[in-house]
């Protein structure tokens, strides 16, 4: 019977092989960076898989025509970045793809379908309750009237991610549980003829808790992201507000910052 590091050896060695690397020698890019970010990529896009083996560092600077200082360099930019890890008498191992998502209003289930990252959902809580005063001022809506509340565990290849919590009006869509776990929210929102327009979203951090930690396979007190975000319509009505947790070990956001004219 195959041991799991040979099995992960042989899959990272065919993986490995089926990479067409397009290094530029004639290019003013470092050999090792122009490596490190094809890499990553195979990575990002899954096509390297966490817990997966790569081949020694000889044997890729072999494949590749590369010195093994170029190589050692490129696959040390991933471990500083926390994608790789060495380990003694294993060897150089995938540890995780970090989640880089656009800070734009969109769905976190199709930025991870997009970037090939697997998304997978539980539903933990699908009911209706009565709107508290921040839900409430959120919604534009009564508080205490009812409202939806949805809890969601998403996770990609395998590995929690995010913990999201949404509030919806009550009469605004069907929030059936078994179709929330093959799809996302907000695919569901276009499905049901909701366009959505625009939004205001806060960023923040926090340490997790310990049943936030346990959700997430994380350690107590573990760094976490934390997004507030209500959405509204094409005609303004909120239609959705969400508070969702992150992973700040898998989770950026990526944005670009313009100048003022």
């Amino acid at each position: 019977m195959a041991k799991t590091g040979d099995r992960a050896r042989t899959t990272a060695a065919s993986a490995l092989a089926s990479l067409d690397f397009a290094l530029d020698r004639g290019s003013p890019v470092p050999l090792y960076h122009q490596l490190a970010q094809q890499l990553e990529a195979a990575i990002g896009h899954g096509v390297l898989a966490p817990g997966n083996l790569l081949g020694n560092e000889v044997d890729l600077s072999v494949r590749l025509g590369l010195s093994r200082p170029t190589v050692r360099q490129a696959i040390q930019c991933l471990v500083d970045k926390g994608l790789l890890v060495r380990r003694r008498g294993v060897g150089t191992q995938v540890v995780h793809s970090q989640v880089r998502r656009p800070l734009e209003l969109s769905s976190l289930y199709d930025d991870l379908e997009t970037a090939g990252q697997g998304p997978t959902t539980e539903v933990v809580r699908n009911e209706v309750v009565p709107a508290a005063c921040d839900v409430a001022a959120a919604l534009g809506v009564p508080e205490g009237s009812e409202v939806t509340v949805l809890d969601r565990l998403r996770r990609t290849h395998g590995r929690p991610v995010a913990l999201l919590r949404n509030h919806l009006p009550v009469p605004l869509l069907d929030l059936d549980s078994a179709r929330l776990e093959s799809t996302g929210l907000y695919r569901m929102m276009r499905s049901a003829g909701i366009t959505l327009h625009s939004a205001r979203q806060t960023v923040g951090a926090r340490a997790a808790t310990a049943r936030e930690a346990s959700r997430l396979d994380e350690e107590e007190g573990a760094a976490l992201l934390t997004m507030q975000r209500t959405a509204y319509d094409d005609t303004g009505r909120p239609v959705e507000y969400g508070t969702h947790i992150y992973r700040a070990s898998l989770y950026t956001f990526d944005f670009q910052l313009l100048v003022r004219p």
